[in-house]
């Protein structure tokens, strides 16, 4: 496996990186074959930066016959504000795209990841990626940062009763109004440009409710995009990857049936992206 550490050029950039765990190609064994790769955004409410739902969970992709990678995007701490994370997200796409051939990745399988309100960033590419707008924010062709697939893990979607205050408070900062709120609302976003999405989330999340993947979903099925959606009953925010591995001290985050979600989102992978 190679790995690098890239830093983040795009415009309004702190201190964020990209960090790529590239496997071995060997095509005097495998023949020349492409990857998909799966980049990853850790939650913390666009706080914080999330060590347990980055590295753990990009080794796991590995072993589905992915690269991985893992998005360290700047956040409230550094005095930045949206879209400056969604930036980071499309440039590293573009990045990711534009070295395919160099790390032996399929240009037309890169897919976002997502945790808690990294999920809402890696949904924001998803719903916004064809936007105008964006285009003009980012200086490149949209193409170039259009995402292939996602995966969104305990999502913050909306920005309506059942939203996750902190994440759309440190999002927004001094910009926050009620226009951009509403945009932000994932779940009025959804078109048939949003790419297919695996999706899982808890009954008893009492962080970020089951409302957010709920919303979500239903506005997916109303616009024709695949999707394969997992609601476990038991288990609270922030699980990762549910197990020792992934848990805080206290080891509250440890579920046997939330541990099944790695391995249905590597068979999802395995039957619409993976081709080795």
């Amino acid at each position: 496996m190679k790995y690098e550490k890239i830093s983040i050029t795009v415009s309004g950039t702190v201190q964020a990186a990209l960090a790529l765990y590239i496997q071995e190609n060997y095509p005097d064994t495998y023949g020349e074959r492409r990857r998909p790769l799966v980049l990853i955004c850790p939650g913390g409410g666009y706080e914080h930066v999330s060590v347990r739902e980055g590295e753990p969970v990009a080794f796991h992709f590995l072993t589905a016959g992915c690269h991985a990678a893992v998005l360290w995007y700047d956040i409230s701490k550094q005095g930045v504000t949206y879209p400056q994370a969604l930036k980071e997200l499309a440039w590293s796409v573009a990045y990711i795209r534009e070295h395919a051939d160099q790390y032996a990745i399929d240009p037309d399988k890169i897919l976002v990841a997502g945790f808690s309100a990294g999920a809402h960033l890696a949904a924001s590419l998803g719903c916004f990626w064809d936007k105008e707008w964006l285009e003009q924010e980012m200086q490149m062709v949209r193409a170039d940062y259009q995402p292939n697939g996602m995966i969104l893990a305990y999502p913050v979607i909306t920005s309506g009763t059942f939203a996750h205050r902190g994440s759309f408070e440190k999002l927004l900062g001094e910009k926050a109004s009620d226009a951009l709120e509403e945009e932000l609302s994932l779940e009025k976003q959804v078109t048939d440009k949003v790419p297919p999405v695996f999706m899982w989330h808890t009954i008893e999340d009492e962080t970020v409710p089951l409302e957010n993947s709920l919303m979500f979903a239903a506005a997916l099925r109303k616009a024709g995009v695949p999707f394969e959606y997992h609601i476990f009953p038991h288990g609270g925010h922030g699980y990762a990857l549910a197990t020792k591995e992934t848990a805080m001290k206290a080891g509250a985050e440890i579920d046997p049936q939330c541990e099944q979600w790695i391995d249905l989102c590597k068979n999802w992978l395995k039957y619409n992206f993976v081709d080795l």
